[in-house]
């Protein structure tokens, strides 16, 4: 298959999606099951254009899931504008640690008493299965700055959290199965890959998002420079907070995540100083409405319904209709809120290319997977039963999610990109070749399965769940 004819490939999807993609949002069809198909159609399985091996190509694999889920995971940091003594938080930190850790556990007894695995070949697999997927899973995560639900919000942080916090289980499993050192007893295991490695991820991921937040925007403010180039900080930020936890022997993926949510977290913290500074008194709301203020001023009040000056009030900030994008990034009220949303919006296209690439790429290589039998009870076992049970047992007591939200959280426990990752890391990394076909089938069943599950009910679940929560508000 030559490079134009992927060219032409790619670009007619692309072209589709733009065309199509708003109708298709209102269809019970996710835009992965599209491209699911597209890749089935270009493999072996349809037009046999191209017919890769997931085996002979992990290490491909590996590093382009590995791009795909960087991208996602900074995405998903910048989707989250709430400060981290909020209560909110309480949901997501529980999800990613006991909720993960209970998918393992459950996940572990299947393997090892239901399909004879190893111990730590069971463990490996509870480990690449665990975390849920922050590419795939965009429809129920937070879409807005001002968007507070509690639902959006716990996937979220748990799609972002758990994909650094399940690093340790997989290099738990792969030590136990011998290709990887962990020390008499665990002890190295514990010290470096637990507690070294996941506390200097977060660390250098907050210090990185943190000082490069504050320093463009005192640039921007104060000497009108650093203007544009969004995308570039973006990106950079992304290989800077991956780059330098992975040289300090630490999570990227942890990284990656603190560092755009630490970028977010600057901006709105200097959008509320900036509020103080007009003697007022900073809200929740304020940097949303900051930010909802820029989009307007931006877009011009010649659009419908942007009443800039009515939004102004709420910042404190006048006088901003007709600024072009140069003035209103410089601007001393508006410019920590336009640079949070230039570069989510630049992020979330990528995200979205990045989902098309990943799950084309999985659609291209079914035809070589190893199909295991077993996958006909253990894929409904760990969506039916086991994300379910962890979910209740993680939130078990909380007062911060509804008896709905959490059975939702329970059911949109969506496998993809991630698990794609850990899975391909471990076939890089000393899997032994006996136990490559059942980890290989058992995963790509619960992914595959998992895209068309969740595409077909996220769009009339979703709606139905925004239905019942307008409901109780206007409720009298």
């Amino acid at each position: 298959m030559t490079f134009a004819l992927w060219l032409a490939l790619g670009g007619a999807l692309l072209v589709f999606m733009a065309v199509g993609g708003t109708v298709l949002s209102r269809m019970p069809i996710s835009t992965s099951m599209l491209y699911l198909l597209a890749g089935l159609a270009v493999g072996p399985m349809g037009l046999a254009l191209a017919a890769p091996d997931l085996f002979t190509h992990a290490k491909l694999l590996e590093h382009v899931t590995e791009v795909i889920v960087l991208l996602s995971l900074f995405t998903s940091g910048l989707k989250m504008s709430v400060g981290l003594r909020d209560r909110r938080w309480f949901a997501p930190l529980r999800l990613a640690l006991l909720s993960m850790l209970a998918t393992v556990a459950l996940i572990t007894a299947g393997g090892f008493w239901l399909l004879g695995l190893p111990l730590g070949a069971a463990i490996l697999l509870g480990g690449i299965l665990a975390p849920t997927d922050p590419v795939l899973a965009t429809e129920v995560q937070v879409d807005n700055p001002a968007d507070r639900d509690q639902l959006r919000f716990a996937l979220t942080g748990e799609g972002g959290l758990n994909d650094g916090t399940a690093f340790p289980v997989v290099m738990l499993g792969l030590g136990l199965l011998g290709v990887h050192e962990i020390g008499t007893l665990g002890w190295r295991w514990l010290a470096v890959d637990v507690l070294w490695a996941t506390a200097a991820g977060i660390a250098i991921g907050a210090a990185l998002g943190t000082c490069l937040g504050r320093l463009v925007l005192y640039l921007r403010r104060h000497h009108r420079v650093a203007v544009g180039y969004e995308n570039f900080l973006a990106l950079g930020l992304i290989g800077l907070a991956y780059g330098c936890a992975v040289l300090a022997q630490a999570y990227g993926f942890l990284a990656v995540f603190a560092a755009g949510l630490a970028l977010r977290l600057t901006a709105q913290a200097a959008t509320e100083e900036a509020a103080l500074s007009l003697g007022l008194r900073p809200t929740a709301g304020t940097a949303a409405a900051a930010v909802d203020l820029v989009e307007r001023a931006h877009r011009g009040p010649q659009e419908e319904g942007a009443d800039v000056g009515s939004v102004g009030s709420v910042t404190g900030v006048t006088g901003v209709t007709g600024l072009d994008a140069g003035q209103i990034a410089t601007h001393p009220q508006l410019a920590s809120a336009y640079m949070a949303h230039a570069v989510m919006s630049f992020n979330e296209q990528l995200d979205r290319v990045g989902e098309m690439v990943g799950v084309v790429a999985l659609g291209l290589l079914l035809w070589a997977v190893p199909w295991v039998p077993a996958a006909w009870w253990f894929v409904p076992l760990v969506l039916l039963l086991v994300r379910p049970l962890s979910v209740a047992l993680g939130l078990a007591g909380s007062r911060h999610t509804s008896p709905l939200q959490r059975r939702l959280i329970g059911w949109f426990g969506i496998r993809g990109i991630g698990s794609l990752y850990y899975l391909s890391y471990a076939l890089n990394h000393g899997l032994p070749p006996e136990l490559a076909p059942t980890l290989v089938g058992l995963t790509v069943a619960v992914v595959v399965s998992s895209i068309v599950v969740h595409g077909i009910s996220v769009t009339p679940l979703m709606a139905r769940y925004r239905r019942r929560r307008r409901g109780s508000r206007d409720a009298p």
